[in-house]
C-alpha cells in the first residue's frame, strides 16, 4: 500500500464539477485580480469565523507582514513569537525591520510557553504573535491577559488552524487580528498561494484594504506605503467553493486523528500529540515523537508512507538569523521537538485502512528494535 503525506488529486476529483464551474466563471468574466470573486470569499470567510472583516491577500506571510504594518510596527520595535513555528512568523516582523523575539514552547502542546513571555518582553515590545501550531489553538485567555496588561497587540497567526475553537470562539477573533494561509497544503488551500486577515477592528480593516493595494484608498491615490499583496480572482473563486466544505473535510481530519490515537494507543515508545480541553483542534499535521525519528521515517519511507517533519532546524538557528546571536540551548524544549516529530500523513481524504496501515508499520518498526 503506498500512504500520500497529503493527496491534492482525490481531494480535487471530489469537488471537480464545482470547481472547474467555478475556474469557468472567473475566465468569462476576466475578473483576475480581486474582484468580485474575492469578494464573495471575504464575507463568507468572515462568516464562517464570526468577524466582521476580512481582507484577503496573495500568501499567509503577506497577511502578517501587513497586519504587522497596518498596527505600525518599525526599526526599533520587537516582536515576541514562538521558536517553533514556520519561518514565515518571524520573517513578517523582518520584513518590517523590527526585531523578533523568541519565546521557546510548552511541552505538552507545542504552542508557545506562556509563562516565558513575561520575561521576553522590554521597553521596545510592540505586539505578540501567538501560532495556532498544528490546528491546536494557543493559550489565548492567558495570552491575551500577558498582552493587555503590557499594552501589546495580539495578533494570531491561524496559518495552520482554519475554523479551530478556543472555547467557544473561533480563532483570529482574540487579538488585533487573525492572519491565514492558503497555501495548497493547508485544511483550506488555494491552488497556489494565498491568505487573508480577519479583523473586528474597522480602523485596521480600511487601513489593511489600502496597503494590499499599493497604499491606495482609490486608484492612482497613494495614501501610504503598501504593497502589492492583492489574491487573484482565480483563488478566490477557488476559495469560496472549498470553504463550503471546510466543516465536513474538519469533521474527517479530527476522526482521523482519533483513528491513529486507536491504533497507536499501545505502542509506547511515541508521544501521541495531546489535545487541550476546551479547544477544536483541526489536525492541520498529526505529529508524533520519537527518539528514533530519522530511523523510523526511513523505514516508513521503504515502506511507501510519506511523512514530513515540521520543523527539523528551529527558526532562532536558521542562518538568517546569525545576527541575532541566539545559539544551541536557548530554547531546550523547541530543539528537542526538532530532533523527535514526525508528521504523519493526515487529510480528509485518509481511510481508514490507510491509518491502519501506517499505525501497523509503526508498531512493526519498535517491534524488530526491542
Amino acid at each position: 500500500m503506498k500512504v500520500k503525506f497529503l493527496d491534492l488529486k482525490s481531494q480535487y476529483l471530489s469537488i471537480k464539477e464545482e470547481i472547474d464551474g467555478a475556474i469557468q466563471k472567473v475566465l468569462l468574466d476576466s475578473a483576475f485580480t480581486d474582484g468580485p470573486y474575492v469578494k464573495e470569499f471575504e464575507k463568507n470567510f468572515a462568516l464562517m469565523h464570526n468577524a466582521k472583516y476580512c481582507v484577503a491577500v496573495n500568501s499567509g506571510t503577506a497577511a502578517l507582514h501587513a497586519s504587522l504594518m497596518a498596527l505600525e510596527i518599525k526599526a526599533g520595535d520587537e516582536v515576541i513569537v514562538p521558536a517553533n513555528t514556520f519561518f514565515s512568523t518571524p520573517l513578517s516582523v523582518t520584513l518590517t525591520g523590527a526585531t523578533p523575539v523568541f519565546v521557546d514552547c510548552e511541552s505538552e502542546y507545542y504552542n508557545i510557553a506562556v509563562d516565558k513571555i513575561q520575561n521576553a518582553i522590554t521597553k521596545n515590545t510592540k505586539a505578540i504573535i501567538t501560532v495556532h501550531l498544528y490546528g491546536q489553538p494557543s493559550k489565548l485567555d492567558e495570552i491575551k491577559a500577558i498582552a493587555d496588561k503590557n499594552n501589546l497587540f495580539l495578533i494570531e497567526d491561524c496559518a495552520q488552524a482554519h475554523i479551530a475553537k478556543y472555547k467557544e470562539g473561533f480563532v483570529g477573533n482574540f487579538g488585533k487580528c487573525g492572519c491565514f494561509s492558503f497555501y495548497c497544503g493547508k485544511n483550506l488551500g488555494a491552488y497556489g498561494e494565498g491568505g487573508a486577515i480577519i479583523t473586528n477592528d474597522e480602523t485596521l480593516y480600511e487601513k489593511l484594504l489600502m496597503i494590499r493595494n499599493i497604499g491606495m484608498s482609490r486608484k492612482y491615490y497613494h495614501d501610504l506605503i503598501g504593497h502589492n499583496y492583492r489574491m487573484s480572482g482565480m483563488q478566490g473563486a477557488i476559495l469560496d467553493v472549498k470553504l463550503k466544505h471546510l466543516d465536513e473535510w474538519t469533521d474527517a481530519r479530527r476522526k482521523n486523528a482519533d483513528l491513529y490515537r486507536r491504533y497507536l494507543a499501545d505502542c509506547s515508545e511515541i508521544i501521541l500529540p495531546n489535545e487541550m480541553d476546551n479547544i477544536k483542534h483541526v489536525y492541520h499535521l498529526f505529529v508524533i515523537r520519537t527518539k528514533k525519528r530519522d530511523k523510523l521515517r526511513h523505514f516508513l519511507d521503504n515502506n511507501q508512507i510519506q511523512t514530513g517533519i515540521h520543523y527539523p532546524i528551529p527558526c532562532h538557528l536558521q542562518k538568517a538569523y546569525d545576527y541575532l546571536n541566539y545559539k544551541i540551548g536557548d530554547f531546550p524544549i523547541t530543539e528537542k521537538l526538532s530532533d523527535e516529530i514526525i508528521s504523519l500523513p493526515m487529510s480528509e481524504q485518509l481511510k481508514e485502512e490507510e491509518i491502519k496501515y501506517v499505525s501497523g508499520k509503526i508498531k512493526e518498526f519498535f517491534s524488530n528494535r526491542v
